[in-house]
């Protein structure tokens, strides 16, 4: 969402900081290319404008220019003025569940904006991060299409959604909707209102009308973020009639410029609760303003991948690896499984997208050699191995090669590319068994800061390690990985 961006807001950044003194004649340059980069992003000209303000008192003032590192200095500006921005660093509740059961969550926007799948991505996530009994239920009753893609979503998520009954008006659906969750023992409704392709009274009166039925604690607006500043006013139309208390911004993944995401806070005042990041029901994330100006940055978002390795990774696999890399072990079969682990994470360009300093190697990344693909391939390969052969690597030699490359349907070539890789990785996982840590993201030696007790992988961090993690992060100490890069993969050159 943010690539071009980034690398605008980049090559300003390298040239500042790569000069030893700057005076306020170069700030005030850098600050014109930064206004001009946030404006071809689509940021509403308002936001652009207060923004580059703000960030000029401080830039020019002793604190930039008689500092040591001017240009770093400058970066800290404009990432404090973008976290600023985007919400500040105050914690927002993601949903608040402050109110005597069943609860109610009102889901409102445009047609075609998303709303309907993050109902269910919202229900899926309180289900397993809270513990809640969820209803879903579909108010929408001029599609009934969307009725039956609510009700198949509620499976995908495995909560329940309130019956389809045809003639009801929506806010007698609401009503039912309300009844049964009380009768049934429900923590959460989540209601899912008609949308439009705009604005209209009717369409205002119409959810006014449901509110005031069911009482939510949560009225959440649905915006697409490659709309840009379309999103921007239709959030802020909806709010006129509306009591929203926050949004949802879909679509993140798609390659927009990012200008509502940056819009979207400053003009509503609302805060951004979550971002749709995939069309997978479990593709959303909790916004964090911090995280998100490190994206736009550079910084890459090191929090987010290890959240996600923390839910991903198996911990029963995590704990066998411990134990064979204490005793100096890594086989083939272990290679596999770290592989299937980058795959349950998105694939290596979703790690590598999270990691620091990443956004200059965009052009490699795209190359055949850095593609997902090769994860498959590698994974064929090992499977196309005998149980011996995946435990004692060293027995493969040119007719095994030969029968592998034939069974996987690659050549000897890139068999011994694979081999090439895995002794590097049984080395370097040698290495951190000495020190106990487990996995491809374990333990200090994997540079995830610490604390970990000896043996443990990803999947045994509790919350309090993960938040003393944040913190770390937050206050500037960026992990290291073995050599460079991710194991096995190419590191920085």
């Amino acid at each position: 969402m943010f690539d071009n961006l980034t690398e605008q807001l980049g090559g300003v950044f390298e040239r500042l900081t790569g000069r030893g003194s700057l005076s306020e004649k170069d700030v005030k340059a850098a600050l014109r290319e930064i206004r001009i980069a946030l404006l071809e992003a689509d940021v509403a000209l308002s936001v652009v404008k207060d923004f580059i303000s703000a960030v000029e008192i401080e830039a020019v003032g002793d604190k930039v220019l008689r500092s040591v590192t001017p240009g770093q200095q400058m970066v800290k500006i404009v990432h404090d003025h973008l976290v600023e921005m985007l919400g500040g660093t105050e914690t927002v509740t993601p949903i608040n569940l402050a109110a005597t059961p069943p609860v109610a969550i009102m889901m409102a926007g445009l047609q075609g904006s998303g709303k309907t799948t993050t109902a269910a991505k919202i229900a899926l996530r309180l289900r397993t991060k809270d513990n809640k009994k969820v209803l879903l239920a579909s108010l929408d009753t001029r599609r009934p299409a969307a009725m039956e893609q609510l009700a198949q979503l509620a499976m995908m998520a495995e909560v329940d959604s309130l019956a389809i009954e045809t003639g009801q008006l929506p806010v007698q659906i609401a009503n039912r909707a309300m009844t049964a969750a009380r009768q049934g023992g429900y923590d959460v409704v989540i209601l899912d209102t008609a949308g439009r392709t705009s604005i209209d009274e009717e369409l205002m009166t119409e959810a006014a009308a449901i509110a005031r039925v069911a009482k939510p604690t949560e009225t959440l607006l649905v915006a697409d973020a490659l709309t840009g500043q379309d999103a921007v006013q239709t959030a802020t139309k909806f709010h006129e009639r509306l009591p929203l208390t926050g949004l949802v911004l879909t679509r993140m993944d798609g390659d927009g410029r990012g200008g509502a995401a940056l819009s979207m806070r400053a003009v509503t005042g609302l805060p951004i609760k979550f971002l749709g990041v995939s069309e997978k029901i479990d593709g959303l994330d909790i916004f964090d303003a911090a995280r998100v100006a490190g994206l736009i940055l550079g910084r890459g978002d090191v929090v987010s991948l290890v959240e996600k390795a923390a839910d991903l990774i198996d911990k029963k696999q995590a704990g066998k690896l411990a134990a064979k890399m204490k005793k100096g072990s890594f086989d083939l079969e272990d290679l596999a499984g770290q592989l299937k682990q980058m795959q349950k994470m998105g694939g290596l360009q979703a790690i590598m997208g999270m990691l620091p300093g990443m956004g200059k190697m965009k052009k490699q990344m795209a190359n055949p050699a850095m593609d997902d693909n090769v994860f498959i391939q590698q994974l064929a390969i090992i499977s196309s191995m005998t149980p011996q052969e995946r435990a004692k690597p060293v027995l493969i030699k040119a007719s095994r090669k030969k029968r592998i490359a034939a069974g996987s349907g690659t050549q000897v070539q890139q068999i011994n590319q694979l081999l090439k890789m895995h002794k590097q990785m049984a080395g370097m996982m040698k290495k951190m068994g000495k020190g106990g840590k487990g996995g491809m993201f374990g333990g200090q030696s994997a540079g995830m800061g610490g604390g970990m007790p000896p043996g443990a992988g990803m999947g045994d961090i509790d919350p309090a390690q993960l938040e003393q993690m944040k913190q770390k992060l937050g206050s500037g100490g960026l992990p290291g990985l073995p050599g460079g890069g991710l194991p096995g993969l190419p590191g920085k050159k």
